[in-house]
């Protein structure tokens, strides 16, 4: 416990032991000890026998004032860190140097701590001390770790992990969450409280303002998503940037290269939209990579495949389309389509050029633009010609019938292009949000298969089982539920555990809804087999208790009195020129 105070030259428990052992008069050599040993204040020994008076114990006396002065040299510490003297380190070192043998004991150790964490470099062997004995290394501040962990990447490693595993694990549990909504779902939280979080906060710290630290950040960000695919690394490397950026730290966000893209690109996350003005200023920034430098493109195409990325853009691109179909104006004349496009295809092709370390972009297929987009357009043209053939007085009306089948090009892209699949998948769920179920039954088949089986990853499934929410009612209709179910859900869910979980989160939020018969059905066939993964089980157990109580107690019929909540019904002039699904 007082290990270092003879290299100091000052007598511990051993020297008092030696002292008494060989010693006649004992009193007398104890108070010889407490002459040598005790605060060397001459005025104060005359004091001291009035405590005694009080009884107050010398030990209690002495270790109050011990903790004062402590205080005092912590705080002096501080000051003079802070201060501007050329000498200001210089002097923390020599004061380190003295206390550093005492670096064991409880009460001397917080003060080598506090000298060790304003030096802008400890001493290396100090560090190795430090480092090799677990005590001192778990107690010291994060200061003096960034200078062990730079030059030990496998000890940064070890720290690191567990933030990044419970970072994926946070991000998975969202899109699985039971709170089904079109209004709060995975992507509804703005960029900068997403920064807020636990893991990204906790590595802005530990990186502080070392550059060689963010760059090991960066490394393990990227091997991570080279080995599992996990779109989610992505997310946190732009989250980590821009958590350095908002605390201004210069030394880092100076010598990223992305760094201005990423803040351009975060503005535009947060409006979930790509306005012109931003999107010139990334196009600038792409086309502005010179030779030489490809390899930014890496980090660039990792930035872009965020999902929060892909999700901004995907969102504006339905946007522009939009305006392309009010203005008559042809996909391929846009030049603020195509730059879309080519953001979304530089993010999607991420993977590929990490792993290949060709740091070239892709190239987009020039028939999405002329075969793809159109054919996603004749979809809407049917629906909008159905539509307004339902609005017809009966004299007029032909035997139109709500087409089927789907333009062979819009399948086939879907299949065998990664962005004509994002933006198909888009429209999906674009439909769903203007509740068009006619249009709903006629997709959902066409997305069984898709490019490497996308539509049955979580993101989608998450974002579609929630704007499904908006058609509760649709779901008491046999048919509806044929489609969305048996002609989607059903052909994969056996084989893929994700799919099966989403159909369960759907059925928990609407089983009131669902028509009597389907559910039947439903409830047997997602029956899960014994080596289920827990959640599933206990969702599927949830649904089972949610329609036994059903049972015991069904609904009353919806005859409640209307509330009188002070709105006034105004009345909207029906437009034949405006399509009710407007793409």
């Amino acid at each position: 416990m007082f290990a270092g105070l003879p290299e100091l030259g000052i007598s511990n428990g051993e020297d008092l032991k030696e002292t008494l052992t060989n010693c006649t008069e004992p009193l007398k050599a104890i108070d010889q000890f407490q002459m040598e040993n005790g605060i060397l204040l001459p005025t104060l020994q005359s004091a001291l026998p009035f405590l005694d008076l009080h009884g107050t114990p010398r030990l209690e006396f002495h270790q109050s004032v011990f903790d004062e002065l402590r205080e005092k040299l912590m705080e002096r510490v501080a000051f003079i860190a802070e201060g501007k003297e050329e000498d200001r380190y210089s002097k923390l070192e020599e004061l380190l140097e003295k206390s550093f043998p005492l670096v064991k004991m409880p009460s001397i150790q917080p003060v080598v701590m506090q000298v060790m964490k304003h030096l802008p470099k400890v001493p290396e062997k100090k560090l190795k001390q430090v480092m090799a004995d677990k005590d001192l290394y778990k107690v010291c501040a994060v200061e003096v770790k960034r200078q062990i962990w730079q030059d030990n990447q496998a000890l940064f490693g070890d720290e690191v992990s567990p933030l990044l595993k419970q970072y994926i694990v946070e991000k998975e549990a969202a899109l699985f969450s039971s709170d089904l909504s079109i209004l709060h779902n995975f992507f509804s939280a703005s960029p900068k409280t997403r920064r807020q979080g636990e893991v990204v906060q906790k590595l802005t710290q530990m990186i502080g303002k070392n550059v060689k630290l963010y760059d090991m950040v960066l490394q393990f960000l990227r091997t991570l998503f080279l080995r599992t695919r996990n779109v989610h690394y992505c997310t946190l490397r732009a989250e980590l940037l821009m958590s350095l950026h908002d605390l201004d730290v210069s030394e880092i966000c100076s010598v990223d290269p992305c760094h201005k893209f990423t803040w351009c690109l975060d503005a535009c996350i947060r409006e979930k939209f790509v306005d012109a003005k931003r999107a010139r200023e990334l196009q600038g920034f792409l086309d502005g990579v010179k030779k030489g430098q490809e390899q930014v493109l890496g980090d660039l195409s990792m930035i872009l495949c965020d999902p929060f990325a892909s999700n901004t853009l995907v969102l504006s691109t339905v946007r522009n389309l939009q305006e392309l179909l009010s203005q008559d104006a042809l996909p391929r004349d846009s030049p603020d389509l195509l730059l879309l496009l080519r953001m979304l295809s530089l993010g999607q092709g991420a993977w590929d050029m990490i792993d290949s370390q060709v740091f070239k972009e892709p190239r987009l297929e020039l028939e999405v633009v002329t075969r793809f987009l159109p054919a996603m357009m004749s979809i809407v043209v049917d629906d909008y010609t159905f539509t307004v053939e339902q609005k017809l007085p009966s004299e007029e009306k032909s035997s139109l019938t709500y087409p089927i089948a789907l333009p062979e090009t819009f399948t086939r892209y879907l299949q065998d292009n990664r962005v004509a699949c994002e933006m198909g998948l888009y429209y999906v769920l674009h439909i769903a949000k203007q509740r068009n179920n006619n249009a709903l039954q006629r997709l959902l088949p066409a997305l069984v298969e898709t490019y490497n089986d996308v539509a049955f990853g979580d993101i989608f499934l998450h974002l579609l089982t929630g704007h499904l929410t908006l058609l509760s009612d649709d779901f008491g209709s046999e048919d509806f539920c044929h489609a969305v179910f048996d002609n989607f859900l059903l052909t994969s869910y056996s084989s893929k555990e994700n799919v099966h979980r989403h159909t369960l989160r759907l059925l928990n939020h609407l089983h009131q809804k669902v028509h009597p018969s389907s559910m039947g059905i439903l409830i047997k066939t997602l029956e899960p087999p014994k080596q289920s993964s827990d959640p599933v089980k206990e969702l599927y157990m949830q649904l089972a208790e949610k329609l036994e109580a059903l049972k015991r107690s069904p609904p009353e019929p919806e005859e409640a009195p209307a509330l009188d909540l002070g709105l006034h019904p105004v009345t909207v002039p029906a437009s034949a020129s405006a399509p009710t699904t407007p793409l």
